[in-house]
């Protein structure tokens, strides 16, 4: 059987907001979400026997058991009987630990690209039903584009595609446990908590208003991330002071997005930003939604 390959694109939050906390410690959101150019490349082959093989060009994540792509494979197999081994790569290019949902994008992959293999006759709503377990973020990948996200991330509702923009996307040189983020999050007293407005951005984006969207960009996780760890502030900074419309953290962090109206103006803030001895070594994409 020939190999089959798929894009596995990360994603954003143009909005995110917690809500509240489900009794089993879930915590449940409402998030603006926008999948990006910046995507893993997934190929899967089968292979003699009845193993999973998986392997990567990333030193830095796990090959085995423990690898959500691993886990959305064996869900699968388990699921609908397929017994062949099957040896999966992942070529990675979304930062690792940075908000970018890159784990859970990958899962997505195996999900579809296992259906595809195989001629399965399963609907997106029924692998996103199996892929709620291993992950919240992983149902909203196996959709992409621009969704509202709720419940617990799975409650997804497709918005239309924003206006066209140009993407700058920077991962400083840290890694943020979600975990901690969450925990310190729960730490903050209600009165104290600056909720984004998600009704707002999900009313800009069907107006087709890119400079209102941006204006409404939030994040309610950042005030922990960002108190921790001030780069990300400073990196904010650095692209409203060279014209972006709006800049954010994404996810739980560290990961800071800017997006740009004018093309050549968002050029000449990633050459900054490459050329910037403080940010030398943080990963630096220019981008556009996808």
């Amino acid at each position: 059987m020939s190999e089959f390959t798929e894009k596995a694109y990360g994603k954003i939050n143009l909005d995110l907001d917690v809500i509240g906390k489900r009794e089993d410690g879930y915590h449940l959101v409402r998030m603006v979400m926008q999948t990006v150019d910046i995507y893993d490349t997934v190929t899967i082959s089968e292979i003699p026997g009845e193993e999973i093989e998986l392997t990567t060009d990333s030193g830095k994540i796990p090959s085995g058991p423990s690898n959500l792509v691993w886990r959305a494979a064996n869900v699968m197999r388990r699921e609908f009987g397929l017994t062949k081994g099957v040896r999966i790569h992942l070529d990675k290019k979304i930062p690792i630990a940075a908000g970018m949902a890159g784990g859970s994008a990958d899962a997505a992959a195996v999900f579809r690209l296992l259906r595809k293999m195989y001629g399965l006759e399963v609907p997106d709503e029924k692998l996103q039903e199996l892929a709620l377990p291993l992950g919240a973020d992983i149902p909203y990948c196996i959709a992409g584009g621009t969704q509202l996200s709720e419940g617990i991330g799975e409650v997804l509702t497709k918005l239309p595609a924003p206006p066209e923009n140009t993407l700058l996307v920077c991962k400083p040189d840290l890694d943020v446990s979600t975990a901690w983020v969450y925990r310190e999050y729960d730490s903050i007293p209600e009165e104290e908590l600056r909720h984004p407005d998600v009704d707002g951005m999900v009313q800009a984006i069907r107006e087709g208003n890119l400079g209102k969207m941006c204006g409404l960009f939030g994040n309610v996780l950042e005030q922990k991330t960002g108190a921790a760890y001030p780069i990300i502030g400073r990196l904010e900074q650095f692209f409203l002071d060279r014209g972006a419309l709006g800049s954010i953290m994404t996810g739980s962090g560290p990961t800071v997005f800017a997006v740009y109206q004018d093309k050549e103006t968002a050029r000449e803030a990633f050459a900054q930003l490459e050329e910037k001895e403080e940010f030398r070594n943080f990963q630096k994409f220019l981008t556009k939604f996808h």
